[in-house]
């Protein structure tokens, strides 16, 4: 992939339009049980607690798994001992194990431990920052960028390190998502990174927090920048409040090359001047579908009514994704009648575009959407089942949450992952249990997806 393509994808990301991660086979299970320690005492009374929290204290953490391994089989471990378990292996780096305690821990105590809960969930995503699997690297990075919590910056500047381009720009997107863009030195480091995707990131992530020091810098790269980065970097420059790089992003939206078109069309919908809305609003008649599907979602971003007028005629695109992009689109402008241009939709050849036009539906309060998205999360193409369940995270309807749990349970990876995600978004004690059900998934890139989805629920 080109730098001006791999640019653009941040812009994709940006408007929600982008994929969902591409997962590999699933791999093995968490990992087993410990081996059979040698009791030191078998009984599960006092001394044993007391035995335990020694253990603990003194950073003895594997002691504390081997007592509570070695109990004898009638003999029940006390909730203490269990919350010790637990912690014990949330230090060792065993969050599959914790998890497993955890349970035993809610069976006696009979109700949620939150706390202890989201430490899990923590586990899970910082045991995974490390992970030979890129992708599985980059979904634990995302989850920990959901947090907005100031205390994971050094997990994050640590992300900065890592040799794969895709993990060092998310990680540099997770810096400015925590809130902690300002003073990370690390991310003042990475506009010196030798990817354009990285550079990027930081350029974003600075401006958006403001960062006046790096004026010069963007305007060197402003200057002396190719493709995608020279537009991100003017785009910077116009969150820092210059007029003229605003100016130079709406001529970049109409220079021959699609890919520049593109990035120009994303910042435009995400920077909202309204100066500029003419030239985005043009764009859904670009002869280049990428381009015009990157403008029905600007538009929906952008946020004025008056973009009805030209997603009307996206939604009658012949390209399937500038479809589904404008039904989506036209949902979050909450323009009057904007329901009835959607229901046709959904009776859409391409289950895609239905998708979109359920999203739509739902952004509006439409709850009768839910029927068709109870057809679309049956659809044999695991990838519509994944994006319906994308789509539902935008409500928190009853009858939504019941797709999302049976989507929980999809015999594919994709749609898991994503139920997984959107789970995240609600604030219905109901989501919970299913998440935690969901950090004991076959596929490892779910169980990540449900801890970032649990930690954000639960911070």
């Amino acid at each position: 992939m080109s730098p001006t393509r791999q640019g653009c994808l941040y812009v994709a990301a940006g408007l929600g339009v982008g994929l969902l991660t591409c997962l590999p086979p699933a791999e093995a299970a968490p990992e087993g049980p410990l081996r059979t320690a040698r009791s030191v005492d078998t009984s599960a009374g006092p001394t044993l607690e007391r035995q335990a929290k020694a253990a603990y204290e003194g950073a003895r953490y594997d002691a504390v798994l081997q007592l509570l391994e070695g109990l004898a089989p009638d003999a029940a471990a006390s909730p203490t001992l269990l919350e010790l378990g637990v912690r014990s292996s949330i230090h060792l780096g065993k969050p599959s194990l914790a998890l497993r305690t955890y349970h035993r821990l809610v069976s006696q105590r009979g109700r949620e431990q939150n706390a202890l809960l989201r430490e899990i969930s923590l586990s899970f995503l910082t045991s995974h920052l490390h992970d030979p699997e890129e992708y599985l690297r980059v979904i634990a990075l995302t989850g920990l960028a959901d947090l907005s919590d100031r205390a994971i910056r050094p997990l994050l500047e640590d992300g900065l390190l890592d040799p794969s381009v895709m993990v060092r720009a998310r990680a540099a997107e997770a810096i400015g998502r925590a809130a902690a863009a300002a003073d990370s030195d690390g991310l003042r480091r990475a506009l010196d990174d030798s990817a354009p995707p990285v550079r990027i990131a930081a350029m974003n992530a600075l401006a958006e927090a403001g960062v006046e020091d790096i004026r010069p810098r963007l305007v060197r790269i402003a200057r002396s920048g190719e493709g995608a980065e020279h537009v991100f970097a003017l785009a910077a420059l116009a969150k820092l409040g210059s007029k003229t790089a605003l100016q130079e992003i709406m001529g970049a939206a109409t220079l021959p090359d699609p890919d520049l078109r593109m990035a120009a069309i994303g910042v435009l919908g995400r920077l909202k001047e309204p100066s500029t809305f003419g030239v985005l609003s043009q764009s859904v008649y670009d002869p280049d579908p990428a381009v015009r599907s990157f403008a029905a979602g600007a538009l929906g971003e952008f946020g004025d009514p008056k973009g009805i007028s030209f997603l009307i005629h996206a939604l009658g695109d012949e390209s399937v994704h500038v479809r589904r992009v404008a039904a989506a689109s036209t949902g979050r402008l909450h323009a009057k009648g904007a329901d009835t241009l959607l229901w046709p939709l959904t009776r859409d050849p391409a289950p895609l575009v239905r998708v979109g036009a359920v999203e739509g539906l739902l952004r509006m309060g439409d709850q009768e959407a839910l029927l068709l998205a109870t057809d679309l999360s049956r659809h044999p193409d695991p990838a519509v089942r994944a994006a319906i369940a994308e789509a539902l995270r935008v409500t928190a309807d009853g009858q939504a949450l019941s797709l999302l749990e049976t989507l929980l349970h999809d015999p594919h990876p994709q749609p898991r992952l994503a139920a997984a995600r959107s789970l995240g978004r609600t604030n219905r004690p109901e989501v919970i249990p299913l998440l935690r059900e969901s950090l004991m998934d076959s596929e490892p890139a779910v169980r990540i997806a449900a801890a970032g989805s649990l930690a954000r629920r639960l911070s």
